[in-house]
């Protein structure tokens, strides 16, 4: 799989990531994602409590340079009284330009919510790597499984699993404010964690107001 954001994140080896939710109250919510291997922070997510934005996410690198801008946007067709809404997900260039690499479509209305789909109906949660033209079918994946859950997969065109959030195990396993986040081989993990800060902020959790 070709670099998402870039090709520093994309390890050779499977990859185990921990992500910790930062409650609003301290740190003006967003999460923390650090490496089981070496307990080291890889990446930080801010959301509107950090940004003061609704609707914007940026995730940073463990020094906390920024990586991603990612922007709600309302777009597509008026059906049945719905309009479907896309994330967009921006990277930064050396002269700091934004570039769109990917797009995310949330469920076509509220009640599809409650079980993620990886069928292409509009129940679905479907990312897009941009531009669609030179990346066709093989830039298409979709999110299988309950993320409030934390027992979530995004699988790409053919149902390959690319990245899996689970329940953390242990004395944690009863927090939905830690979970673990199993990221395959060579796939970036920039690019699925910025996900990951989308689908936390459709279910209303640390990164949205």
């Amino acid at each position: 799989m070709t670099a998402i954001v870039s090709k520093v994140y994309c390890s050779p080896a499977e990859a185990a990531l921990v992500v910790r939710r930062r409650p609003h109250a301290v740190g003006g919510g967003g999460f923390v994602v650090t490496d089981c291997s070496s307990t080291r922070v890889v990446f930080r997510v801010d959301g509107c409590g950090v940004l003061g934005t609704s609707g914007e996410l940026v995730v940073r690198d463990g020094q906390g340079d920024a990586l991603l801008l990612i922007r709600r946007k309302a777009g597509g067709i008026v059906q049945a009284m719905s309009i479907h809404k896309y994330w967009k997900g921006y990277t930064y260039d050396y002269e700091g330009a934004q570039k769109l690499v990917f797009s995310i479509k949330e469920p076509h209305s509220s009640s599809s919510l409650s079980c993620f789909s990886r069928s292409s109906s509009s129940s679905a949660i479907k990312i897009s790597l941009e531009p669609r033209k030179t990346n066709g079918p093989d830039g298409i994946f979709h999110v299988k499984g309950h993320f409030p859950d934390r027992d979530c997969s995004i699988v790409n065109s053919g149902g390959n699993t690319i990245a899996q959030i689970q329940k953390e195990k242990g004395e944690l396993m009863a927090s939905k404010d830690v979970y673990r986040v199993i990221v395959r081989a060579g796939i970036d993990q920039a690019f699925v964690c910025g996900v990951i800060a989308v689908l936390d902020h459709i279910f209303g959790e640390s990164t949205a107001c």
